[in-house]
């Protein structure tokens, strides 16, 4: 009679039966350690705690990741039916074991190093984080949370896109982007940067005659588009058209400036706008205008500064 081919469960209780996997199974439960940290915690030699995590790991009991130098192991989080019925019933059992009291206390120690490690990190740091931050994710990094905040069932339409910077960065978390603009280079730049995430239309055509149907888009984006224009009232009009009832339109642009050069070097239409001048063409547009928000200056900008403006149909 073959003696060797035990049932599952016998298997996993003769792996369990060892108290220092058993140990290492408890500490590694709802956490996540290296074998050098389980050798502390456990004040165990390294051999011994990496034949026992290799025993568990082929059991199917804990998983690892690589984590650079490190390899951080837990409890694996997608036990099947019958390991997570004996681990509920040995986890239980377990109770008031000094053992694992100990081991939890240590574990609790190797946590609070790893706090203060990153506490002293960040207090040594906190001139030159930002820098720092924008070296290693990218100068939007603050930002990213607020893509939270959008729909994905939404359609959003970015009208005067240029080389659909903003139109690329939401694309990914709405349901479809439209992105407008007169410029067919601009539009190709623009098929060029969007990710392959997201449903995204192309339209060439003007901001003031949009080729986009009454009520089919949830949110627009003018951003730094209409002190460009000749005649801002009657985009706002057209953006107010193409919204569904309830959709914002949210406009980026620049305060009142005296700065005559940038008319004639980049062909500004007007020096920027005031919330006065705004809030008048937003309701003769049937908009309900939000306070406008003045937008903290980039200290290595040059150029006038900004408000951010968002209007409810």
């Amino acid at each position: 009679m073959n003696t060797t081919a035990l049932p599952p469960l016998l298997g996993h209780l003769g792996l369990l039966s060892d108290a220092t996997r058993f140990r290492i199974l408890m500490t590694l439960d709802s956490r996540e350690f290296s074998v050098s940290e389980l050798c502390r915690i456990l004040q165990l030699p390294q051999p011994t705690v990496s034949r026992h995590l290799r025993l568990l790991a082929e059991g199917g009991w804990v998983v690892s990741r690589s984590d650079g130098a490190r390899r951080p192991y837990r409890r694996n989080g997608g036990l099947d039916r019958e390991q997570a019925a004996l681990w509920h019933t040995l986890h239980g059992a377990a109770g008031d074991d000094p053992r694992i009291r100990e081991d939890a206390e240590r574990a609790e120690a190797v946590l609070a190093e790893r706090r203060d490690r990153s506490r002293d990190f960040f207090s040594s740091t906190a001139d030159r984080w930002d820098s720092i931050r924008a070296e290693l994710y990218g100068i939007r990094a603050d930002l990213l949370p607020l893509f939270g905040l959008l729909d994905p069932t939404w359609t959003v339409a970015d009208l005067g896109a240029g080389t659909g910077v903003l139109a690329a960065a939401v694309a990914p978390f709405v349901g479809r982007v439209v992105v407008v603009d007169r410029s067919p280079e601009m539009l190709a730049a623009a098929r060029d940067r969007m990710p392959s995430t997201g449903t995204v239309d192309f339209h060439e055509g003007e901001v003031e005659q949009l080729p986009l149907a009454d009520g089919s888009v949830d949110v627009a984006f003018l951003s730094l588009v209409l002190h460009h224009l000749h005649d801002p009232a009657r985009v706002l009009a057209e953006a107010r058209r193409i919204l569904k009832p309830g959709g914002r339109l949210v406009l980026v642009d620049i305060r009142e400036h005296d700065r005559a050069e940038l008319t004639e070097e980049m062909g500004h239409q007007w020096p920027g706008f005031t919330p006065a001048q705004l809030h008048g063409w937003l309701q003769a547009a049937d908009l309900t205008p939000l306070p406008t928000v003045p937008l903290p200056p980039d200290a290595e900008a040059r150029g006038p500064l900004l408000f951010l403006q968002v209007a409810r149909r």
